[in-house]
């Protein structure tokens, strides 16, 4: 029987968003850090989603982000079935979506802090967690899905 890697993955973003996101609290919030020409380091307390919609809607969006995070963990056998890429989607989205969650239950907004001249939203590890977690997952569960019909 093969062990599952989600538990660690899921663990490992949690812990890399914790970590990223105390340094943004405890460094960044007199003003940006600029790394780069096209980036830099900016404290934001986002009560929102991306790019600055429904502000000021945390508890909803925390009810919501629990509700999602329940019936990814509700459906990981189905989806685990689709193959490695699609468990490791899973992980990621679910590290990133606890380390957000944690933030609208301690602090009552999400920690934001990466900031691309060329994006048009803050984010943090956790945002990039899901975001990379969704493309996999969407490209597994298309591959097999792919590999399905030419069996057929």
């Amino acid at each position: 029987m093969r062990r599952s890697i989600t538990p660690a993955v899921i663990a490992a973003v949690f812990v890399l968003d914790r970590a990223a996101k105390q340094l943004a609290l405890s460094h960044l919030i007199p003003g940006p850090v600029s790394i780069a020409p096209f980036f830099k380091l900016t404290y934001v307390q986002n009560t929102g989603v991306a790019f600055g919609m429904f502000q000021n809607q945390n508890e909803v969006l925390l009810a919501l982000s629990a509700a999602l995070a329940g019936g990814l963990l509700f459906a990981r056998k189905k989806i685990a079935a689709y193959g490695p890429a699609s468990e490791l989607g899973l992980a990621l989205v679910l590290g990133g979506a606890l380390g957000n969650i944690y933030d609208r239950i301690a602090y009552g907004f999400v920690v934001d802090f990466f900031d691309l001249a060329f994006f048009p939203a803050v984010f943090n590890v956790g945002d990039s967690a899901i975001t990379a977690g969704a493309i996999l997952l969407a490209w597994a569960m298309r591959e097999n899905a792919e590999s399905r019909k030419t069996k057929a």
